[in-house]
């Protein structure tokens, strides 16, 4: 593939400082070294698909991405191999080719729009020689890149194809959504498919597990509140009370209570019935359809429809078989 030539632009002042504050995080910047960098960084804008470097070029400069992200891979029997992802706040450079001295073994290209900023490796060298602070942060550049390039070399070497998706997540946090997913399935070493399973099977186990967290909210909010008790309650009332969509809470309890709302409802006052009964002296001061007016229940005959429903007898029985059991 023939080179498109790229179109080199003085770096924007204020990137400059952007970037020199992030490297200050790691070390001091002397006031000439910034100064330097002012004076000879470029700046590159990219377009999606767009090479910052081809197969065999020669890499001449440091790059970091102020804002996008950038894919380097090698072709291997006429497949691209994905070597590195790299976002925005990072550097990269050729490592086959690192600072030009050999043809470089990867290609780097823009996997939406970035903007890149470049030092030369000839300017970038000399400053290794005059400036300490710059040699320390470098160094410390290099390390966390290897450090990451070790754990994922790990995973991918001896992880299953779900162990290499979690690991991926996990320390790039926001990536799988945001990257063509054939780009980092190559990263992953696995086939688009595959990934695009794996990420399937991981939403549906993430909403079981706030399903069941968002259960479990609802009903310590129904014993702390006792809400069940008013005799108007509706799915809106208490989604609202909830801070959650209504749709969402009639989902959840009709996936993971297995139950309607109305039902759901209804037993937490049949529960708190039962729980009445059981006092001594309930049934002497109380009539069992008063005491379930209490517990929330709107009238007589929708009391014994649900009593039945939830315990397969009616409340008449529920005393009788009480009274024989004591």
């Amino acid at each position: 593939m023939r080179e498109k030539p790229l179109q080199f632009k003085p770096a924007d002042p204020d990137d400059i400082t952007y970037i020199l504050a992030l490297l200050a995080t790691q070390h001091p910047v002397c006031l000439e070294l910034q100064n330097e960098f002012y004076k000879h960084a470029i700046s590159i804008q990219l377009q999606e698909g767009e090479h910052l470097l081809y197969e065999g070029g020669r890499c001449n400069y440091m790059y970091f991405i102020r804002e996008g992200a950038l894919m380097a891979y090698s072709t291997h029997k006429r497949k691209r191999i994905t070597t590195y992802i790299s976002v925005e706040n990072e550097f990269v450079s050729s490592l086959s080719g690192l600072y030009g001295e050999q043809p470089s073994r990867e290609a780097i290209v823009a996997i939406e729009p970035t903007l890149v900023l470049g030092v030369h490796t000839d300017i970038l060298q000399d400053w290794y020689k005059r400036y300490f602070d710059l040699n320390y942060i470098i160094r410390q550049v290099y390390e966390n890149y290897y450090r990451d390039a070790q754990e994922r070399t790990h995973v991918i070497r001896v992880g299953n194809a779900t162990e290499r998706y979690l690991y991926f997540v996990n320390s790039k946090p926001g990536y799988i959504e945001r990257l063509p997913l054939k780009c980092v399935a190559s990263f992953l070493d696995m086939k688009p498919e595959t990934l695009s399973r794996i990420i399937k099977q991981a939403k549906v186990k993430e909403q079981d597990q706030d399903g069941g967290y968002l259960l479990q909210r609802v009903e310590q909010f129904m014993l702390t509140s006792e809400c069940y008790k008013e005799k108007t309650l509706k799915v809106n009332d208490l989604a609202a009370r909830l801070q959650i969509p209504s749709y969402k809470l009639s989902q959840v309890l009709n996936v993971f209570a297995n139950s309607s709302f109305n039902d759901f409802v209804n037993n937490y006052r049949i529960a708190y019935l039962k729980l009445q009964l059981e006092k001594d002296g309930s049934l002497q001061n109380y009539t069992i359809e008063a005491l379930a007016l209490q517990a929330g229940f709107a009238s007589r005959s929708g009391f014994y429809k649900a009593f039945k429903k939830s315990e397969g007898i009616s409340p008449k029985e529920y005393l009788a078989a009480s009274k024989t059991i004591v």
